[in-house]
């Protein structure tokens, strides 16, 4: 099967990844223009490219025989790889027409033709309303319940965090997310207020800070169990964000997860996590890396 990824008579972005030098060079230029095509073409790239990521983490999570291994069908398989991205980025109501929205009103506001927020499809959860007027995180009050408005509340303060550990704002999200239900079941204190605990640390024998203890469900042997744990308290959400990305950037533990966050591939991380023990639920990383791409949807 041969794979072209530009035409032989003109280049065309459309059809072609950012990866590839001419079209990346094109997309510069229209760029320049400040037009609504270019925002188009841009937005489909960070799709296209989105999309190869996704590909290839799955790829790299499914089990190979060995019988067809060799640095030929890596190659082949990369080629295709791109060509099926480039194919599923740019349909209706897709990731692309978000990014192409706030691309135009970056550039000005002029429109692109787009669908309205409100009918813009983004993957199973169906048409997804306009989102209000971003939130920041109140280090007094609880997060919005359900994952838009959790999302929207939290990632200021995610993106801070980001910054400065490098770990990306949607992993984070994510894992918080799916730790509290999107803010429907986070941990409380024995009276009632909020523990700001959003990733579920639990205060082992080096803690120092406050403490809630509450019941849980663990995995013995695969089996899940009601028991008493004791988890971490904070004082606000950003200091939970914080606490996480020192849990992960400074524990030998999580050395690899740390490392592959730097790839950018959510199911690798999630696959890290639970190698290194992060939670007992044998099912953790399929879970975790779900919620993660469910919140890269809610923040585009």
């Amino acid at each position: 099967m041969a794979l072209s990824l530009t035409s032989s008579s003109s280049l065309d972005t459309s059809n072609a990844l950012a990866v590839d030098t001419r079209s990346l060079n094109r997309l510069k230029v229209d760029a320049g223009s400040n037009s609504p095509q270019a925002a188009r073409e841009a937005a489909k790239q960070f799709e296209s490219l989105f999309m190869r990521e996704m590909i290839k983490s799955m790829r790299e999570a499914t089990m190979k025989s060995g019988l067809l291994d060799s640095a030929q069908g890596d190659l082949g398989t990369d080629l295709l790889d791109q060509q099926l991205s480039v194919q599923m980025s740019g349909q209706p109501g897709g990731l692309s027409e978000a990014i192409a929205r706030q691309l135009s009103q970056l550039m000005g506001g002029g429109d692109v033709n787009l669908a309205p927020p409100s009918t813009l499809s983004l993957g199973q959860g169906g048409a997804r309303p306009a989102p209000s007027a971003p939130t920041t995180a109140s280090p007094a009050g609880p997060a919005p319940k359900g994952r838009d408005g959790f999302v929207q509340h939290l990632s200021s303060v995610a993106e801070r965090v980001s910054q400065a550990s490098g770990i990306p704002a949607s992993f984070m999200l994510g894992q918080a997310g799916h730790e509290t239900g999107w803010g429907k079941s986070e941990i409380k204190n024995a009276d009632g207020s909020n523990s700001f605990n959003l990733f579920g640390i639990k205060a082992g024998k080096g803690w120092t800070g406050k403490v809630a203890e509450v019941t849980t469900t663990e995995y013995v042997d695969g089996v899940p169990r009601k028991m008493v744990a004791k988890f971490r308290a904070y004082d606000s959400y950003e200091d939970s964000f914080r606490d996480y990305a020192r849990l992960i950037t400074e524990s030998p533990r999580y050395e690899k997860a740390q490392a592959t966050a730097k790839t950018g591939s959510a199911m690798a991380y999630a696959a890290e996590l639970q190698k290194a023990g992060y939670a007992t639920d044998p099912a953790y990383a399929r879970k975790l890396s779900g919620a993660i791409q469910s919140a890269l949807r809610a923040m585009a």
